[in-house]
């Protein structure tokens, strides 16, 4: 089957072919950016995801993470573990939550992530930018904020991701 069947006049996009290319693109794309990753500054894309968001989000707290990143609670616990054991992150007391601390930034964690994001940034522009024009781009970036908006609600982790 082509990419679109011929209904009326309209086409109808082949559903599972886009399904295929986007989640293959995806898939390529986060292995491409996070071995250029490993091999430049020995991290990874996952880490440097958790990094960008404590960056941006203020008074950041493990939940943050999780509703940003679409990730759980627990798996996102282990994450901020991980990087504060690196010396990457640090937590300290919530003032108005004793159930819950803030997580920041340590100077080595802003040293990692001032040059991972660089590589990052790169690495989108040679696989977003480069192959497609700026309008394609920019199509592209609002269809795929629709159908994200659209597949979930105020409440889940993508309403609120930085």
């Amino acid at each position: 089957m082509g990419d679109a069947r011929v209904r009326g006049t309209k086409p109808v996009t082949d559903l599972r072919k886009v399904f295929d290319d986007l989640v293959r693109f995806e898939t390529v794309l986060w292995n491409t950016v996070d071995a250029r990753l490993r091999r430049d500054h020995d991290f990874t894309l996952g880490g440097l995801n958790v990094l960008m968001v404590v960056d941006a989000t203020a008074g950041c707290r493990v939940h943050d993470i999780a509703r940003a990143l679409a990730i759980t609670v627990g798996g996102t616990s282990q994450a901020v573990d991980r990087l504060e054991k690196a010396d990457l992150l640090a937590r300290r007391p919530n003032p108005e939550d004793r159930r819950s601390s803030i997580v920041e930034l340590t100077p080595t964690g802003r040293t990692i992530l001032d040059a991972a994001r660089a590589t990052f940034d790169d690495e989108l522009e040679r696989h977003l930018r480069a192959p497609l024009s700026a309008d394609t781009l920019a199509q592209l970036a609002g269809a795929l904020d629709t159908v994200r908006r659209a597949t979930t609600t105020p409440s889940e982790p993508f309403g609120t991701a930085p």
